[in-house]
């Protein structure tokens, strides 16, 4: 493997930047060229059709037959006149990745003649072989069927690989029994209650609102490294992170490499994934170093939550593509180097309406800043009811690594507001004993026509913080950088939604026993600032000093992912879930089977490819280099020279013999708990053998290969190592 590891630095050093040609000069003239968008639609579409979809897409109904078949006919001749000779159901299935099935125009009519065809029917509904996705107890192996449905509300695209271009439609993706099995089906099913739920509060204050979207801005941190050196690290190819590696004497302590100048070769591959991207309609607009060396993010706009995440899940595969013909390779794992910054996925989400109002913007009005109160604090309630079911949302074995370490939100679920709107909602709770009743000046008693119109300056951000206002809306930092933003979000939407119902069933019972509406808004809102009062916390997340005030309040610190998902399967939440509709008991209980399965898998992958790593080739390796050093010692002694010069020498074989025996012990024990580990059925108890019998292995063994790597001669070590891959561009 040491061979391996300088011939890919070789390569690495031969390497020079790929030039990349924009479409079009200007960016706005290439957005969505590929996306069979409102534009594609109105072009090629008859306007009677055009104006029934608009307004199905718009409230939500289903599709018309006819519409439908009039839908695929101008998606196919757009699509063809784009090159594509293929269309597949783009769904996202609860492997966190994307699937898809081609199937192509081309078909012979009924005297055998070939034509391109596409039916409404194809668009509509297809039927790829489910056996073989995860289904948690769903259906049985050998029951395959499982149906596709189209979501006209995110716009077809087209993709292009080796030349090959193919029509993407994004989909939900069920079972037979008709169970979902993908992220999609809930997120749209929860988006639908939150709309409802937050128009019903709109019409307090503005009758005019008839729509309510949810809106997203996805921030998507990833490394790169050289694709020569991430094939010459098994550990990265298989489990997507470093399990061995020395820090480098240098790392990202002098913060150089944040917000510093992207390099030449990274810039280039930023161009082209950018300009795909741009043309798929993802409205990418910033690109920066990260902390960490070799660390970058990208961001977009807001959209409409549900086109964000599959904007999202497109860029990913877009940049994993790109950075191939550039010679890198993207790693979106949320920890794959040990001692430098993890990469997140922070989830900017707010509301707006259908009249311009961002319902978590303070308004210049006192009218208004009541309205932006009760989002805002009905959101705070929401999510210090419902922190556990938060906390499960973001759980994962990969995001473990990250969660509580100093570059990433701790596993405490805080709500951070800032100075100012923390003096604001203390406020309100003092005013308790104030006669609002009558009415009067309620906004002056209670400073609400004092709120600024503009927050952004108003405080500082606190990165420590897993939920924070950031002034118009909330920033959830705490996703993982290779998640779908689907199982977040609908957590959110869902307990914001259910919380915003019981809001105005509070308030309409006041105003039901004759108080004014804006004296039972304000009543019903202190009630939910004084309740939801712990889950506000202003200072250092990463401080010990917050762990313990956390218990002090009632706040869990579910520090790992089979602990934290339980919450997923509670009585409340299975519940909540079935209430709204968004999840059966079957649904929720087959999902947390899933995940429970997921994170064990990955923990086993990773112990597995510690141990052979450890035994194969890092304990050879030491023999290897141990027994020169015993040749030396040995041609000391037969040259007559005394102990003394030999010493140094001796301490280093016994150091090395401490390091394998670490090794070597620990990796058979780690393989031990592993084989009794599998012996369990029960997945809870299999996820929890894993994460308290297994994984606590790891540690040691690392700790030793990484003593070894600054005792072996650089020329024998077979791994890449930190400083190539995190400084190698």
């Amino acid at each position: 493997m040491a061979i391996l590891r300088f011939k890919a630095l070789e390569l690495v050093n031969q390497r020079r930047p790929v030039t990349v040609v924009p479409a079009a000069a200007r960016r706005s003239d290439s957005f969505g060229q590929n996306v069979f968008n409102l534009e594609a639609m109105r072009a090629t579409m008859p306007g009677d059709y055009f104006k029934k979809l608009q307004a199905a897409i718009k409230q939500g109904a289903t599709v018309e037959r006819n519409v439908a078949d009039a839908v695929a006919s101008a998606m196919k001749t757009w699509a063809m006149s784009k090159g594509a000779t293929h269309y597949t159901h783009w769904f996202q299935p609860l492997t966190g990745s994307t699937a898809e099935k081609h199937d192509s125009f081309f078909d012979l009519n009924s005297d055998g003649r070939p034509i391109e065809n596409f039916k409404g029917s194809a668009l509509v509904q297809q039927e790829p072989d489910a056996s073989s996705f995860p289904n948690g107890g769903i259906r049985n192996t050998f029951e395959a069927r499982g149906y596709t449905a189209w979501d006209p509300t995110s716009p077809a695209f087209i993709i292009e690989t080796v030349g090959a271009k193919t029509l993407c439609i994004p989909t939900i993706f069920v079972a037979y029994t008709g169970e979902a099995l993908d992220y999609k089906a809930p997120l749209l099913k929860s988006l639908a209650l939150l709309e409802k739920a937050a128009l019903d509060v709109c019409h307090y204050f503005d009758k005019d609102v008839s729509r309510v979207n949810t809106t997203l801005g996805i921030e998507q941190e990833y490394f790169l490294v050289d694709k020569a050196l991430y094939d010459a690290r098994p550990d990265l190819v298989l489990t997507g992170r470093t399990v061995f590696g020395h820090s480098p004497a240098k790392g990202q302590q002098l913060d150089d490499h944040y917000f510093g100048s992207i390099p030449a070769r990274v810039h280039g591959f930023m161009l082209e994934f950018e300009e795909e991207a741009n043309q798929l309609g993802i409205p990418l607009r910033t690109r920066h170093n990260e902390v960490a060396p070799n660390q970058f993010e990208c961001a977009p706009t807001f959209e409409d939550a549900n086109l964000a995440v599959d904007h999202n899940q497109l860029l990913m595969d877009v940049m994993d593509r790109v950075a191939e013909r550039h010679n890198f390779k993207v790693l979106l794992h949320e920890k794959p180097f040990a001692g430098v910054n993890g990469s997140g996925k922070h989830n900017n989400w707010a509301m707006s309406t259908d009249t311009g109002v961002n319902l978590l913007a303070p308004g210049r009005r006192p009218k208004e800043n009541l309205q932006f109160l009760a989002f805002f604090v009905t959101t705070i309630k929401a999510v210090h009811r419902y922190a556990d079911l938060m906390r499960a949302s973001i759980a994962s074995a990969s995001n473990d690594h990250r969660l509580g370490a100093n570059e990433a939100p701790p596993a405490i679920v805080s709500v951070f507001v800032g100075s100012m709107l923390d003096s604001v909602l203390d406020e309100l709770e003092r005013t308790a004993k104030l006669p609002l009743d009558k009415g009067d000046n309620i906004y002056l008693k209670l400073g609400i026509d004092k709120i600024p119109a503009i927050l952004l300056d108003n405080t500082d951000r606190n990165r420590t913080s897993p939920f924070a206002f950031t002034g118009n809306k909330f920033e959830l930092r705490a996703v993982g950088s290779s998640a779908n933003c689907s199982s977040a979000m609908t957590v959110l939407n869902t307990i914001v939604g259910n919380q915003l119902i019981e809001f105005k069933q509070a308030v309409d019972a006041l105003i039901d026993q004759g108080k004014k509406k804006e004296v039972a808004i304000v009543e019903v809102l202190r009630e939910y600032i004084i309740s939801s009062k712990a889950i506000r916390f202003e200072g250092n997340g990463y401080s010990d000093e917050w762990k313990a005030e956390a218990q002090r309040r009632g706040l869990n610190n579910i520090a790992t992912t089979p602990q934290a998902l339980d919450a997923l399967v509670r009585e409340d939440a299975a519940e909540l879930f079935a209430r709204h509709g968004i999840f059966s008991e079957v649904e929720l209980h087959a999902r947390h089977e899933i995940l429970l399965e997921e994170y064990q898998k990955k923990i086993q992958i990773e112990s597995r490819v510690i141990g052979d790593l450890a035994v194969n080739h890092i304990i050879p390796t030491a023999l290897s280099y141990q027994t020169k050093l015993v040749n030396n010692v040995r041609g000391l002694r037969e040259l007559g020279l005394d102990d003394e010069h030999s010493q140094v020498t001796v301490e280093m074989i016994k150091a090395i013999s401490r390091h394998v025996s670490t090794i070597k012990t620990n990796a058979d024990a780690m393989t031990e708990a592993r084989k009794q580990a599998n012996k369990i059925e029960d997945a809870r108890e299999l996820a929890v053998a894993y994460c308290e019998e297994v994984k606590p292995k790891f540690e040691p063994i690392r700790r030793a290969v990484d003593k070894l790597e600054q005792m072996v001669s650089d020329e024998d070590w077979p791994l890449v190592k930190y400083r190539e891959l995190l400084f190698s561009r």
